[in-house]
């Protein structure tokens, strides 16, 4: 596996395990009643800031734990990496202009704050996540 595609390995997993715990938790916090009386924004800030650093800490680790298998390989990408990450970026771009749209149609009917930044935060993660798939699937497959 090369440098690009551990990256993306492990900013998929965390992104899906994040939006996992971060939507439990709204859940529990809700318990039947009104989500828009939940504290969401230090939840949904520590689920961002812990998201980016354990994402950066598990490709730090299994870079260092592929460098013992392959010294000469790790850090080495190509024009192929380049072309995955391009077009797994315009993927997710796409759901990250569904979220934006779907912002302003909220905030024309004057939703609560929560539904408005909630349906951003979900907006970034599928867009991340749906990206990360697309990688892993043009590594796996190869580019059309």
């Amino acid at each position: 596996m090369v440098y690009e595609e551990r990256n993306v390995w492990a900013g998929l997993i965390i992104s899906v395990i994040g939006m996992a715990v971060y939507t439990v938790i709204v859940l529990q916090q809700a318990a039947g009643g009104p989500v828009d009386e939940i504290d969401w924004v230090p939840l949904m800030l520590w689920t961002i800031g812990l998201s980016i650093v354990a994402a950066i800490v598990v490709s730090i680790v299994w870079g260092i734990l592929a460098n013992l298998g392959d010294p000469d390989g790790v850090g080495k990408s190509d024009q192929r990496d380049r072309d995955i990450s391009h077009m797994s970026t315009r993927v997710g771009q796409a759901f990250l202009v569904i979220a934006g749209l779907g912002v302003i149609v909220e905030c024309a009917f004057r939703l609560d704050w929560f539904w408005i930044a909630n349906t951003m935060f979900y907006g970034f993660a599928l867009s991340s996540i749906v990206g990360g798939v697309a990688s892993v699937i043009a590594y796996r497959r190869g580019l059309v």
